[in-house]
């Protein structure tokens, strides 16, 4: 397949053209003093106007765009890319002449990434027409240009005005860089094999252009402080945002704190430290870097401490609580005379999304003190918001993720839209999980480790679209064993530096995990109407025996686990259950378990979300955020052997054979018309008691009545029970041989199928 043109590296001087703008002419410094020195209004003191201008530029760009080849057998598919993050941190400090002005030092950082691939896909021949083959070229192109520098001479001007307006402006001038990139092609599909190309540029010195921006001039000094002047000013147009912030004094103390500023890292990048914007915050769990900029205006050297506070003053509800040093909070600091240092804490965020009585918090405020000679000079304080954790929901059998669809309306009432919930499957291009259709299908399912592969795919999903570097997972029914799986089989350390579980938390709502007894009598029905029905398969005990024997490590994730009890028996088992999961096989070798009185398909409402899961995910600072301890004997797979469950024994020799009933169950299908009401005849053993399973729409009711016509048992349409998917109907006493009915009665509007099959001496 030819390529119409060559391929080479990315040219910075290109990438350098496109961030031209109109915002230059708007940014450059004023050579004046706007309002001249006579518009001043009365100052209490003379001096210049000192402290920290922030300056910073950003860029992104994507973007893609598919053309049709020549031949109209392919298409070319390029992605463009291109980012660009500029930021000057400049301490402003007044000249040696004394004289009033001002001047600055910059601390520099430039990051550029561009990069261009194309997909070329084209239909051709190597045997004129009679067979085809697709060919494909892939073309990549990748530059970068990096650049830092410390105490380069910057401008920073304000102009104030007669009206007690004021503008704020600063330029930085041009420094060096380096720039380097690579080139790469690679081909498949072709009739003679074409090797690929690769060219790499090695690191070239190049320069990076100064940047200059002036703030619009509607900041108005504050006559209660004519001294002070703090604010930001934000320029954006043609995908360019600039800012400038500034913290600025005149007459201040020769020592003192200018700013206090918060980054995280940027997922999944290591180190990668970028600014917290205030209307973004940071998520729960991630590390936090806290910087305070010191400024020393005297002619000497000083030494100090900052001191990192936890604080509520000004608070609306908890504005008498009293401060809070932060761990590790004191800091030491050299500041050179005529000079600024800043002094930078890492902080661990985990649980500051919460107070530790369960209250939403929604922003935390940060005080940093300095001290000098054991008195306390100066300080500063600023609000960080900090949101729960992403929390990833993960839907069971015969589910999608329309089963979480209130979620996020109960994770928003019960903290702020800044909790975010993830039902995987929501967004299908970034994981779908298939565990069986809709209710009754028969159609094939993914294993649970392909459902654990797509459960991957939605948490790296949720991490980049919060940028968190935590998770909480909350899965009903069968989502446990995907989430099990994933944690066990797949999920890998963030990066070897974070020592801490990608899962936080996994909260287990009705999870079978030691099978479901009612998937084996039911498996056993659809066999023997010939059906394979895969997503009640891997409930079977001894599938689920096997499952967990492979899964056992939870790397340090904690595991909750609620059951449902409000029903006394279940196929062949005298044992309360949800109608689906035993109590005990939800709880499984779980130390933080709890009961429920609600039907398997309800576990995922409002109220089992208020006592069970908010309770267990809104952990404030003083909680246990650290990984689970590994303990032996929750480990899966460590079964004491023979094992009871349900007052039948299982040992391990046998976890792969299923019970043999002295005589072959009663299995039928069928399909209710609307309205319609159908009596099957139903063989009945000499036996110690007897029990009927249908699966069926909660619109069908069902009577089960004996060989004389009395009604034994009954299941209402649409009550409660009828919305489970394994309804029961029990007779608990002796039976004699007999043909017994099952009346269906279908009260619907539509047809619905029914799968019925019997069983006899349940224990």
């Amino acid at each position: 397949m030819k390529v119409s043109k060559s391929r080479r590296i990315i040219c910075v001087m290109f990438f350098t053209s496109m961030l031209i703008s109109p915002l230059a002419g708007l940014g450059q410094v004023p050579k004046g003093n706007q309002g001249g020195a006579k518009a001043r209004p009365k100052a209490t003191c003379s001096g210049a106007w000192t402290g920290n201008v922030t300056y910073t530029r950003t860029q992104s760009m994507s973007e893609t765009k598919t053309t049709q080849r020549v031949s109209n057998r392919g298409k070319d598919t390029r992605k463009i890319e291109l980012n660009y993050n500029y930021k000057a941190s400049v301490a402003v400090l007044e000249s040696p002449e004394r004289d009033g002005s001002n001047v600055g030092k910059a601390n520099i950082d430039h990051k550029m990434t561009s990069s261009d691939n194309t997909e070329a896909r084209e239909e051709n021949s190597c045997d004129r027409g009679k067979t085809w083959r697709v060919m494909y070229g892939i073309f990549e192109s990748k530059s970068e240009t990096r650049g830092q520098a410390t105490g380069v001479a910057a401008n920073v001007h304000v102009g104030v005005n007669s009206d007690g307006t004021y503008a704020v402006s600063v330029g930085i001038p041009q420094i060096q860089g380096i720039t380097q990139g690579e080139d790469k092609s690679s081909y498949s599909g072709q009739c003679t094999p074409k090797e690929g190309k690769s060219l790499t540029m090695p690191p070239t010195p190049t320069n990076i252009d100064g940047n200059s921006l002036r703030s619009d001039g509607r900041d108005r000094i504050d006559p209660q402080d004519p001294n002070s002047l703090s604010g930001s000013y934000t320029l954006s147009g043609n995908g360019v945002s600039e800012t400038i912030t500034w913290s600025l004094k005149k007459c201040g103390a020769p020592l003192r704190i200018t700013d206090l500023q918060f980054e995280d890292m940027k997922f999944p990048n290591w180190n990668d430290w970028r600014a917290i914007t205030e209307q973004t915050g940071t998520i729960d769990g991630n590390l936090v870097k806290i910087k305070a900029k010191v400024l020393n205006e005297s002619g000497d050297t000083k030494y100090a401490n900052v001191r990192f506070k936890e604080t509520f003053k000004g608070d609306k509800w908890n504005g008498s609580m009293p401060d809070a040093e932060m761990k590790d909070a004191e800091i030491g600091v050299r500041i050179d005379a005529n000079s600024e240092q800043t002094v930078e804490l890492i902080w661990d965020s985990s649980g500051y999304a919460w107070f530790d009585d369960g209250r939403p918090r929604l922003l935390q405020r940060v005080k940093a003190e300095l001290e000098e000679n054991n008195k306390k000079i100066d300080e500063i304080t600023k609000n960080l918001k900090i949101a729960p954790k992403p929390l990833v929901l993960v839907h069971g059998l015969w589910s999608s993720w329309r089963a979480w669809e209130s979620w996020q309306n109960i994770l928003t009432t019960s903290h702020s839209y800044d909790w975010k919930a993830y039902p995987v499957g929501e967004k299908p291009e970034k994981g779908l999980m298939n565990t069986g259709g809709s209710f009754l299908s028969t159609q094939p399912t993914n294993s649970i480790g392909e459902n654990a592969d797509q459960l991957g795919r939605y948490i790296r999903y949720a991490q980049e679209d919060r940028n968190a570097w935590h998770v909480d997972i909350v899965a009903h029914s069968m989502g446990g064993l995907i989430s099990r799986y994933h944690i066990a089989q797949q999920m890998v350390p963030n990066t070897p530096e974070d020592p801490r579980p990608k899962v936080a938390h996994l909260i287990m709502l009705g999870t079978p995990n030691l099978g479901s007894p009612c998937a084996d009598v039911m498996n056993v029905a659809f066999e023997m109407l010939g059906e394979n029905v895969e997503a009640v398969r891997q409930l079977r005990q001894d599938q689920v025996a096997n499952f967990n024997r492979a899964n056992i490590a939870r790397k340090g994730v904690k595991f909750s686990a609620l059951a449902g009890n409000p029903l006394p028996t279940m196929c062949k088992e005298v044992v309360w259950n949800d109608g689906v999961v035993p109590v005990a096989s939800a709880k499984w070798k779980i130390k933080d378990t709890a009961e429920s009185s609600s039907l398997h398909t309800d576990l995922t409402g409002t109220s089992d979300f208020s006592s069970f899961v908010k309770p267990r995910l809104a952990i404030g600072p003083r909680g246990d955020h650290n990984p689970e301890v590994p303990d032996p004997s929750q480990f899966t797979g460590l079964y004491d052997s023979p094992r009871v469950y349900g007052a039948r024994e299982f040992s391990l020799e046998n976890t792969r054979t299923l019970e043999t009933p002295t005589s072959r169950p009663f299995a039928k299908a069928l399909a209710l018309a609307p309205k319609q009401t159908v009596e099957i005849d139903i063989p009945v053993d000499t036996a110690l008691n007897f029990g009927v399973t249908f699966m069926a729409d909660p619109n069908v009711a069902a009577t089960l009545l004996n060989d004389r016509g009395v009604e034994m048992a009954k299941s209402e349409a649409r009550s409660p029970a009828s919305r489970g998917w394994f309804r029961s109907l029990f007779y608990d006493k002796p039976t004699t041989a007999g043909v017994w009915k099952l009346r269906l009665e279908n009260t619907g509007e539509m047809e619905f199928r029914a799968i019925v099959t019997s069983w006899k001496d349940a224990r």
